[in-house]
């Protein structure tokens, strides 16, 4: 059996983006600490699985459209028990949910981050 443990994104600050990830979704920092070439990286998730938040050591370039870049991060799929308590987080946290859909087997929605990732929201229950 294969399980995915870590997931790495390149964002604009890392600090910043794990304490909206804490608050969203319950995650904790798993660790922080230099990365490589100068950057910084802080892993947030639980005992796990994580995402690797990046950040290099010079100017970020404005990021193409993922579902037109090879190898682009479409979005980053988290399962939760109450999509509903999740989504007012997703909102106080100031994303706007969108895509909103009920199929089988569940419920999912969609919000974009500051830096333009794509989160999806998925609950079976």
């Amino acid at each position: 059996m294969a399980v995915l443990e870590h997931v790495n994104v390149t964002v604009s600050d890392p600090k910043a983006t794990a304490v909206w990830l804490g608050a969203v979704f319950d995650w904790k920092i798993r660790w922080e600490g230099d990365a490589i070439s100068g950057g910084y990286t802080a892993h947030v998730g639980d005992e796990g699985s994580y995402v690797a938040l990046y950040t290099p050591n010079r100017a970020i370039d404005n990021p193409q459209h993922s579902y037109t870049t090879r190898a682009g991060l479409n979005h980053v799929g988290v399962t939760v028990d109450d999509i509903d308590a999740v989504e007012k987080r997703v909102k106080t946290a100031g994303f706007r949910p969108h895509n909103h859909g009920n199929y089988e087997p569940g419920r999912r929605f969609y919000f974009d981050d500051h830096d333009g990732v794509e989160w999806e929201v998925v609950s079976y229950t």
